[in-house]
């Protein structure tokens, strides 16, 4: 279960798995001293969970109404889950939530399953990851670096595959930094597509609930369940009827000029590296003049907004100001600084901003950019937590300022091993179509997923259908250790492989557990009195299929399936003799549903 994307879940819940069967042993399995949980839900929580899904399920079995069917989940701790404390990093803060955020309640109703709360920099404030009095969460690659922030504990249960996707905030790159230093996606939505009804907020007018997951496809669903207008909350926007879905086969994207990298010659290098590779795909990358946006970022930290961090919570503040992180209380209570005067001065420079800045847009696709132009150590941004911060953030700050949207996708490995990521930033509703372009990066890139050291797969990603078997490809059924999710996939996904679909055989087969099998295979063969044994069908290259098959252990072999609907495909058979000493598990309907029961 451990690094499965949605799509692995799915799988597995078609297969014959439950929720009941599954999630119960993957809370077992989290540590409680894991700096990135603040709160891990208990049993009866989850049990409670269980039952209501299987209530709904039983309503109605259609598994396609619940698109997040027993998809396992994580909500930053400013994000309130029903009769679970919110603390925002701050103990004295904290509160027992009465209802569920909206973003939260509507995953739950398409079947998602809330696991705990993750820890973040206190209030939201900073893109480091070391601002919470629930300790500093490491970064997933090297654990002397930051994890970013200050969705720092949703970033890092992503990356290491405890759960597939979680729920971060993004008010000027929370949901974005931490994702590039990370090698995950972070989804940051149009502002106000998102409900922020049951968070806690930063700048309220900035905020937006972002997504983590390992692929872009997986970040996409979620954003599609869960956005929506929300009558609850005065800055919902409903999404207009008439928006881009995807951007040109050949888009042409704006690139700072003169990028800063901050003295990161590493960085540097791993930003040409990656434009090189946007090259090849086809994109023409256009140099601007991003001088501008440093402008609308400085309206953020160095002007009258920060007083809206102040207010957010300007009561507990004035009465419990030692309860705040020293650097935190520094940067709220900023807010004394500045007028009434100041704000609509600010306000007006902003629109005069907005208006240049929406101009450069206009002129290209989207932009591209670094999304942290560098990447520091833990103990340096200790000494130094105010500038260095501020450096994290160079490409994040302003784009909620200008009501764009962005995207942050992983792009390489930096020569210290340490990742480097993009972010493409659009335009407000341009959501779906920058992940039209990150799915094609991401299938182009083949990097693992997060730090799991998983190859990238996505159902999403995948070309083939029912029907087409791409050029120089071979179709093929597995039935058993090589299915998704289970011990020999990786022979598969090295491979280059492409999952199509799950599917049934003809009703002429019988399924075998052999004997004294490592790791333990099933055994298919064909019988008069047999029944529907469930399969996944891949694409291989046909280049890699020789060494696949060189790799088939004796006494299983390759000839060919009948499937349910007649097809013919290859696939796993089994010789006949090894059947004499195995076990017959034909009416568990496939191997995923045997080990599941055995288990």
């Amino acid at each position: 279960m451990l690094g499965w994307t949605i799509v692995d879940w799915q799988n597995a819940y078609r297969d014959g798995a439950t929720p009941a069967s599954l999630l119960p042993g993957l809370l077992a399995s989290m540590a409680q001293d894991d700096v990135a949980w603040i709160t891990l839900i208990d049993q009866p929580y989850l049990a409670t969970q269980l039952q209501a899904l299987e209530a709904r399920r039983a309503a109605d079995p259609e598994l396609s109404k619940l698109p997040l069917y027993g998809v396992p989940f994580a909500a930053k701790d400013n994000i309130d889950v029903a009769g679970i404390r919110t603390t925002a990093a701050c103990p004295e803060f904290a509160y027992i939530a009465e209802q569920h955020a909206t973003v939260v309640q509507r995953l739950l109703d398409a079947g998602a399953i809330v696991i705990g709360k993750t820890n973040l920099d206190q209030f939201a404030t900073g893109l480091v990851g070391i601002r919470s009095p629930y300790g500093v969460v490491p970064n997933t690659f090297d654990a002397e670096y930051v994890s970013g922030g200050s969705s720092s504990g949703s970033a890092s249960v992503v990356a290491r595959g405890l759960v597939p996707f979680s729920l971060g905030t993004d008010t000027a790159g929370s949901g974005r930094v931490p994702a590039g230093l990370n090698n995950i996606v972070g989804l940051k939505p149009t502002v106000g597509s998102l409900s922020g009804r049951g968070v806690v907020p930063a700048c309220r007018t900035l905020d937006c609930v972002s997504i983590f997951a390992t692929t872009v496809a997986d970040a996409e669903l979620v954003y599609s369940q869960a956005a929506g207008y929300d009558d609850a909350d005065a800055y919902s926007r409903a999404r207009p009827e008439q928006v881009a879905t995807t951007l040109p086969t050949k888009p042409r994207f704006g690139i700072p000029a003169v990028p800063e990298f901050y003295g990161d010659a590493v960085a540097e290098a791993a930003y040409a590296k990656a434009l090189d590779a946007v090259r090849a795909s086809g994109a023409e990358c256009i140099p601007l003049d991003f001088s501008l946006f440093d402008q609308v970022t400085a309206l953020l930290y160095d002007g009258p907004w920060v007083a809206e961090r102040y207010a957010a919570i300007a009561a507990f503040a004035e009465e419990h100001a030692d309860a705040i992180h020293p650097v935190v209380r520094n940067i709220i209570f900023r807010a004394r600084e500045f007028s009434a005067t100041d704000t609509f001065n600010a306000q007006y420079k902003l629109a005069d901003l907005k208006r240049a800045a929406d101009k450069i847009m206009a002129s290209v696709d989207a932009l591209l950019v670094p999304t942290a132009p560098t990447h520091y150590k833990i103990a340096d941004v200790a000494a130094d937590p105010v500038r260095l911060n501020s450096h994290m953030g160079k490409y994040t700050n302003y784009v909620n300022l200008l009501n764009w949207c962005a995207l942050a996708v992983p792009a390489n490995l930096r020569s210290d091993g340490l990742p480097f990521g993009l972010t493409l930033i659009g335009p407000a509703w341009s959501d779906h179509a920058l992940a039209a372009y990150g799915k094609r990066w991401q299938a182009q890139t083949g990097l693992p997923r997060g730090a799991t050291g998983l190859p990238y797969h996505s159902a999403e990603a995948a070309t083939p259908t029912k029907d087409e078997v791409p050029a120089g490809h071979l179709r093929i059924a597995v039935v058993g250790a090589h299915l998704t999710g289970m011990p020999l996939n990786r022979e598969l996904t090295e491979r280059k492989a492409m999952l199509v679909e799950s599917t049934l055989t003809a009703s002429n087969y019988r399924l075998y557990a052999l004997a004294q099998t490592v790791p333990p295979k099933p055994g298919l063969a064909r019988s008069k009195d047999g029944a529907a044994i469930t399969v996944e069908l891949w694409d291989i290259p046909l280049t890699a299929f020789g060494s696949f098959v060189a790799g088939v252990p004796s006494p299983l072999g390759i000839g060919t399936l009948e499937l349910a609907d007649g097809r013919l495909v290859k696939g796993f058979i089994c010789e006949p003799y090894a059947l004499e000493s195995a076990q017959d598990i034909t009416a568990y309907g496939g191997w995923r549903a045997y080990c599941n029961k055995a288990a």
